[in-house]
């Protein structure tokens, strides 16, 4: 498999022999307004710039949406996507959103979806805040669920991309199931206002190998987004000092890495 970090949680999946583009942000650098509500609402979103051209991105079998959020689908995306390309969406309600985006071909993940010859995508749980986060209802709608996705094949390793979720048991009970290889992380500490961190940070990093020590983290949702706080020099100090530096790789936005 060949794994390429873009930008944000935007991945570029080869697996046994097929392409994902998994939650395209492709905006221009400051195209749009940091979230309100949120850690640095004042810079705008994307922080950087996009490390490969749009083109590039777009000769795919499938492209997948863990959910909506605009840093994960963005207007650029949407314009930039054909109408005609197979699109995955982690629920109705966001295959119907995408649809009504005059795109033809959308299906909703199912637990578990055999793609073709061997290669199967699972669905997994995750939760975008804490508990008391989702005690707030307008908070809790805005938010939404966000879904991971497993990726299993005979003859490619397991590969883990846990989405947008916090330290959760859903989370848990998939490293226990699936036991991946490779587990991608949104690490960045992405940290609201009133509730903390709404997704993965550094000591996420660690806890993962000590359930699984023989697996390879993968830290994605970095440096990007406002509301992201923690930096590739931050997470790469941090492993150094727990002596995890070995296990836990922190691609630069456009690198490439192979499994």
């Amino acid at each position: 498999m060949k794994l390429t970090q873009i930008r944000n949680a935007t991945l570029l999946l080869e697996y046994a022999g097929k392409k994902f583009l998994i939650d395209p942000m492709l905006a221009d650098k400051e195209a749009w307004d940091g979230f309100a509500g949120n850690a640095r609402p004042h810079l705008r979103n994307p922080m950087v710039d996009l490390p490969v051209s749009v083109e590039s991105l777009l000769a795919v079998d499938a492209v997948i949406l863990t959910h909506t959020h605009t840093d994960h689908w963005d207007e650029a995306a949407q314009q930039a996507i054909p109408k005609e390309m197979l699109i995955y969406t982690q629920d109705s309600n966001d295959a119907a959103l995408v649809r009504s985006q005059g795109f033809q071909h959308v299906r909703v993940l199912q637990e578990e979806n055999a793609f073709v010859d061997g290669l199967t995508i699972f669905k997994t749980d995750g939760q975008h805040g804490s508990n008391a986060l989702y005690a707030d209802p307008v908070l809790a709608e805005l938010l939404g669920d966000a879904c991971g996705l497993v990726f299993t094949h005979p003859h490619e390793k397991t590969l883990y991309i846990a989405g947008d979720t916090v330290w959760v048991k859903p989370y848990v009970r998939s490293l226990q199931r699936f036991r991946p290889d490779v587990v991608v992380l949104n690490t960045g500490n992405a940290t609201n206002d009133l509730y903390g961190p709404i997704i993965m940070s550094k000591e996420d990093t660690l806890r993962t190998l000590q359930l699984l020590p023989e697996t390879t983290v993968v830290a994605s949702h970095m440096e990007s987004i406002n509301h992201c706080l923690l930096t590739r020099a931050e997470l790469r100090e941090y492993t150094r000092e727990k002596g995890i530096a070995d296990k836990v790789l922190i691609p630069a936005d456009g690198e490439t890495m192979v499994f």
